[in-house]
């Protein structure tokens, strides 16, 4: 496969996500389509990003649906979590669940948190072969990988209720908004993410978490498991099977009757280089829920 480095951007291109409270039906049942198909109970800001783009939205989601519900697209998605969770454990984050209980967290409440976190490590690794797709489409690459797109039988998706509230920072009280701002800063974001939102729902745990994971990211053991992610969701998604065919052309048609393809290309670009960090940081947030 072609080298398509991870690169930072230069400057942070403005993203229009669509929120599912605004969108019209036409998009809301894509958007609930999509949420079936990958097995998510949310659009992620990525995919709403996409959506910003109708043409573009229209063209990939019909291109990758066939892609998306096939077990080839959940044994990707599954080798992706297992290789970024394996990476993490040997960061050694440390425990969490004792130093909750010692400030009054009960089994249930810390149940509830494993539960999101699990919701995040689950669904995040469902959207990266298709995050992958995209950008590796966009910047000229194939999704050539052989034999047939056979369907996905049954449920990969975890059997967890837990409320999906996200603490937005019109919700939050000052400390959370500071938690906020240092996200941002740490990993130069003009926005928060939505899993930290939805963890931000336990104030008191977010905040040690997020203390604890702060001094790691950005180091090199940290930065080594971001670029190892980047270049197995390429990799993975230049393996995937193409039956709608779906090519460069397609895509970058798509992309310039919405806008330049400069600018669809940058707001893929942003996702392509921040999700690797995302997937890394919750499954940090995971270990430090698993019994030592």
């Amino acid at each position: 496969m072609t080298s398509f480095p991870r690169t930072r951007p230069t400057s942070i291109p403005a993203i229009h996500p669509v929120p599912e409270y605004l969108a019209g039906a036409a998009l809301k049942a894509r958007y609930e389509d999509m949420k079936r198909v990958i097995q998510v109970p949310w659009m992620g800001v990525v995919t709403m990003a996409y959506a910003h783009y109708p043409a573009f939205f229209d063209r990939l989601w019909g291109g990758l649906r066939p892609v998306c519900e096939s077990s080839a697209y959940v044994e990707t998605s599954r080798a992706l979590r297992r290789h970024v969770e394996e990476a993490v454990a040997r960061l050694s984050p440390p425990p969490i669940a004792d130093r909750l209980s010692e400030i009054g967290y009960a089994p249930r409440e810390l149940g509830n948190i494993r539960d999101m976190v699990e919701v995040f490590s689950h669904g995040n690794f469902a959207y990266l072969p298709m995050v992958a797709a995209v950008w590796l489409l966009l910047e000229g690459g194939a999704l050539d990988g052989e034999g047939a797109a056979l369907p996905f039988d049954g449920r990969h998706a975890p059997e967890i209720s837990v409320p999906f509230l996200l603490m937005e920072a019109h919700h939050a009280d000052a400390p959370t908004r500071a938690v906020y701002e240092d996200i941002k800063a740490k990993l130069g974001l003009p926005f928060v993410n939505t899993d930290y939102r939805a963890l931000a729902r336990w104030p008191s745990y977010f905040s040690l978490a997020w203390n604890d994971l702060k001094p790691v990211v950005g180091t090199p053991a940290h930065e080594a498991i971001c670029q190892d992610m980047h270049d197995r969701m390429l990799e993975g998604a230049a393996a995937l099977p193409n039956p709608a065919r779906l090519t460069c052309a397609d895509l970058r048609e798509a992309a310039q009757a919405d806008a330049s393809l400069d600018e669809v290309r940058a707001v893929c670009g942003l996702f392509q280089y921040l999700l690797p960090g995302l997937v890394t940081n919750v499954a940090f947030f995971r270990r430090q829920l698993v019994a030592p």
